[in-house]
């Protein structure tokens, strides 16, 4: 099957994850593993098949089974780790970008919250192109990592789907933030308007369901959470 430009329009999502995800084909330090989040269970089986066909350094390529909680499906692409790995990149966005009619694509590396406009330096100065540079990079990302960030908690499941984390606790529905701002506490606090004081049910609510963190209300929207130093800005979906 060929395809067209903008097939695929409204169906892929524009932020897109670098190193994940554990690979398929080999060990985590010798094989990038580049993941799209897509909005139809079609669209992911022909994304994979457009890769699949189009490229010939990826190892491999697949979709999830099923959905996950936010409604997308998962696009997995494999290829070796090495100094054309940014370049590669480069070149399945060029081809994703034309049948998704996507112009400018974001990457979240890694479990880290921030997501970065996709450039060629952007690309090169983050992702590791050998086995001892990405198990120093993925040492030196903790801080950034979400998983970390909520490690007093009691999810059952952490996750993040373009610039949503969703976040689920045992017994209860899934939450929904959207991710707004990550850093150091000092640098955030900087940012955020008057704090709002009039919510304490939804201050409360969070606090319960995420952990002991803690929660502050910013306007009518902005939430934080603070945990070793560092503070997360989201609103809830």
């Amino acid at each position: 099957m060929g395809y067209n430009k903008s097939d695929l329009r409204d169906l892929v999502r524009n932020i897109f994850e670098i190193d994940a995800y554990q690979s398929k084909m080999g060990d985590d330090e010798d094989i990038v593993v580049v993941s799209f989040s897509v909005k139809e269970s079609g669209a992911a089986n022909d994304l994979v098949d457009f890769i699949e066909k189009g490229y010939d350094f990826v190892l491999d390529a697949d979709a999830t089974s099923g959905e996950l909680e936010t409604g997308d499906y998962k696009v997995f692409v494999e290829m070796e780790r090495n100094r054309h790995s940014s370049k590669n990149i480069m070149e399945i966005l060029d081809g994703v970008g034309k049948i998704a009619a996507i112009e400018n694509f974001k990457f979240r590396y890694h479990k880290s919250f921030a997501s970065v406009d996709v450039s060629d330096t952007a690309l090169a100065e983050t992702l590791p192109t050998n086995p001892a540079d990405y198990v120093a990079t993925i040492s030196e990302s903790k801080v950034d990592n979400y998983k970390e960030f909520f490690n007093k908690s009691y999810l059952e499941s952490i996750k993040t789907i373009g610039d949503t984390l969703v976040v689920k606790k045992a017994y209860a529905d899934p939450l929904g933030l959207k991710i707004k701002n990550f850093g150091p506490s000092e640098r955030i606090n900087e940012t955020l308007e008057k704090i709002n004081m009039n919510d304490y049910a939804e201050i409360l609510f969070l606090t319960k369901y995420l952990g002991d963190y803690n929660v502050m209300k910013f306007g009518n929207k902005t939430l934080t959470l603070e945990n070793k130093g560092h503070t997360l800005v989201v609103e809830r979906i």
